[in-house]
This record gives structure tokens, sequence and C-alpha cells, in this order.
């Protein structure tokens, strides 16, 4: 593995809770609820906030922008959540919850300098990003920047974790794991009880098809366990995710971005001293470890 690339990695474990908040702080939700969304569940206002940048889209694009979210779960949000409110309104709305969190998390702090710098570095890497074959990475710089360092960082980090993410997706179709056999395999490997996927949508059915689709290529067991060729594959998707988001890292350079992991710091410890995110998540961070 290339320093860049662990790098990358390393600048995932950093930047991704810092903008996942807001789909988890109170604040999000108080929003989303003004506007008409319903909050009793998380995904209501989780597939606006996520998908509002790519506009007024339809079922289809949805389903192929999220990928491993069930077409019926995506039907279930997208489009009737543009019923509730407009793109543009959701925007605004969710600008305001990452304020308003912020502030509740970091009180003054987030006018201090150490913001501003760390929102300069962030702009720098998220705005040297290609976005060819990135659709949320597209949709979230067309946006206007904001005006506050604190909301600046937000939106870079935002830009920075869907460039990994689609990348991702790339990754796993190059792996030819299909939306539900990611994550079936995800699971195998221990990045996530399977419980935690429950979200996603799938069947009981369609998780067992998947199951046998992968068992059928070697890569699960029969206890339902990832086997060593199963294991080697999603490591490769892994590795492979980390080339595809190392560009920004590479053009703003190590010391700059530990620089911002340094400056962010402040940010990823008061998230989780708020205890807002899930201990273990889908995303599979405590388990896909900065290589040595």
């Amino acid at each position: 593995m290339s320093a860049v690339s662990r790098l990358a990695r390393r600048m995932w474990h950093q930047l991704e809770p810092i903008h996942a908040i807001l789909y988890f702080s109170p604040q999000a939700f108080e929003e989303a609820a003004g506007l008409g969304y319903d909050v009793e569940s998380r995904w209501p206002s989780y597939f606006a906030y996520r998908t509002a940048p790519l506009g007024p889209v339809g079922t289809r694009l949805a389903t192929a922008a999220y990928y491993s979210f069930s077409p019926k779960t995506v039907a279930e949000h997208v489009p009737a959540a543009w019923e509730v409110a407009s793109p543009e309104q959701v925007l605004r709305a969710r600008m305001t919850a990452v304020d308003k969190t912020y502030r509740h998390l970091l009180g003054d702090r987030v006018a201090g300098p150490e913001v501003t710098e760390a929102a300069e570095l962030a702009r720098r890497a998220a705005e040297s990003v290609t976005v060819a074959g990135r659709p949320f990475t597209a949709a979230n710089l067309d946006l206007p920047w904001p005006d506050e360092p604190h909301l600046v960082l937000w939106h870079a980090a935002t830009v920075l974790r869907e460039h990994r993410g689609d990348g991702h997706l790339a990754a796993l179709l190059a792996a030819e794991l299909d939306p539900c056999e990611s994550l079936v395999s995800f699971a195998a490997v221990g990045a996530a009880p399977e419980a935690n996927f429950a979200g996603r949508g799938w069947s009981e059915q369609e998780w067992e098809a998947a199951r046998e689709r992968l068992a059928a290529r070697g890569l699960i067991g029969q206890d339902g366990q990832a086997t060593e060729a199963g294991r080697a594959l999603r490591d490769q998707v892994e590795r492979m995710t980390d080339v595809l988001a190392a560009e920004p890292w590479r053009l703003l350079g190590e010391e700059r971005a530990e620089r911002l992991a340094q400056l962010g710091a402040p940010f990823l410890g008061a998230v989780f001293e708020a205890g807002l995110l899930p201990m273990t998540s889908t995303l599979g961070i405590a388990t896909i470890k900065v290589p040595d």
C-alpha cells in the first residue's frame, strides 16, 4: 500500500465523523421536522439531506447513486422527499442544521483561527478532486461554498467523503459485487453485524440469495463467514477505494493533510464526546484500520 493510499484512509477516518453528524444530531432532526419530514426514523431526513444536491431526482437515479440500498427502500423516499420540500429548501435546512450542531458542540471555538485554517486546507483538498464518474462529489461541488469557516470545513468534508464513496462504488463494481452482495460480503468479514445493515432494506430472501451467489464464487463458507478468497476480495475493494480516494491528498501533500487532521481534532473529539454517532456503523471504520 502506497503512502498516499494510507494517507487517504487515515483522512477518511478523520473526516467521516465530521460529515456524518448531519444524519444523527438533534438539531438536524429538528430542521427536518420543521420542513415536514417524519423523524421517527432517520431515513426520511437522511435521503432528503444527502440527495438534495442532486436536485429533484427520481427513483432510478437515486438508486444508482446510493448503490447498496435496496431499490424498494430508495423508492420509499425518492422522489417522495420533494413532495415535502424542494431540494433548495432541504439544502438551506441542512446548512442551518450543521451550523446549529457545531455551535452546540463547540461553542465559541467555531470562530477560532484553527477552524479557519482547517477550513482553508479542507477546501483546497476538496476543490482539487476530479469529478468524472462521481455524481455525489460533483453535485456537492456545484453548490455555493458557505461563508463561515466551520461550515466550509463541513462542506469540504462532505465533498471529500462523497468523493471516496463514489470511488468505493467503482471498486465494488470492478470486484463484481452487486448492491446486496456488497453488504453481505462486508458483514461476512466482520465489518459490522448483519443487523446493522437492516436499514438498507434488503429482504431476508434477497440477503440469502446474495449469500448463495457469494458462496458459489467461493467467497463465503457454510458458516456464513468470508473465506480466505472472500477476505482477499474485500481487502482488494478497500485498497482500490484508497487508491481512488488518494487524488486530493496527493495534491494537498502529507504535511498539510497532517496539519488538517491536527486542526480538525477538536471537531472530531466533540462529535465522539456527544455520543450521537452509532458505536458500530455500516462503514467499517472500526475494522478497516489504517495500515502501519
